[in-house]
């Protein structure tokens, strides 16, 4: 991996880290509002594959070895062992698919964008449905109407707004010759 490469994934698990921070806890659920998805978003959108997925590793890795990376500056195992836990195991595959979909459209369009980010909120939504359904001991019925029903709008409006910022920066990151993701 070259040093651009390594400092744009460190970059993009630092910035996971601090929209981790962004978040809004909801009195009916254990699963709080949170920016941090954008992150990941913005890692599939700008880095390669191998390079999105490492991004999420370290940050899971940085979490989990206790650094206050994760929502209200917790960290440690248990969070991951927690309701919320499954939802953060997911970030690397969530990062792939963004990758992964830019790449099979060959180009960064605001539709290829959101076409990603829905299926890598999808494989949010049922990572983090099904680990709450264990963690919590309900039925996954119960687990989608607490953890992922009442935030269904709000994520399409983070994609709304995700995808073309997402766009604009693969857009000047091209101009400046840093990525190599075209720019549609």
């Amino acid at each position: 991996m070259k040093t651009k490469e390594l400092a744009a994934t460190a970059f993009m698990a630092a910035l996971t880290a601090v929209l981790a921070q962004v978040m809004i806890p909801l009195p009916f659920t254990p699963v709080p509002l949170s920016m941090c998805v954008f992150a990941v978003y913005m890692a599939g959108a700008v880095l390669e594959e191998k390079q999105a997925v490492y991004s999420q590793i370290i940050y899971i890795l940085l979490g989990a070895a206790g650094l206050p990376v994760f929502g209200g500056m917790s960290g440690g195992a248990g969070v991951i062992a927690g309701p919320t836990g499954g939802y953060i195991l997911t970030y690397p595959l969530m990062a792939f698919l963004v990758a992964t979909t830019l790449r099979r459209f060959k180009r960064v369009t605001v539709v290829s964008l959101a076409a990603g980010m829905l299926l890598a909120l999808a494989a949010c939504y049922a990572g983090g449905s099904l680990w709450y359904c264990a963690v919590a001991k309900v039925t996954w019925a119960q687990s989608l109407v607490y953890t992922v029903l009442p935030f269904i709008p709000l994520d399409i409006a983070k994609i709304a707004v995700c995808a073309p910022l997402c766009r604009a920066v693969c857009t000047a990151l091209a101009k400046a010759g840093i990525m190599q993701k075209q720019a549609g």
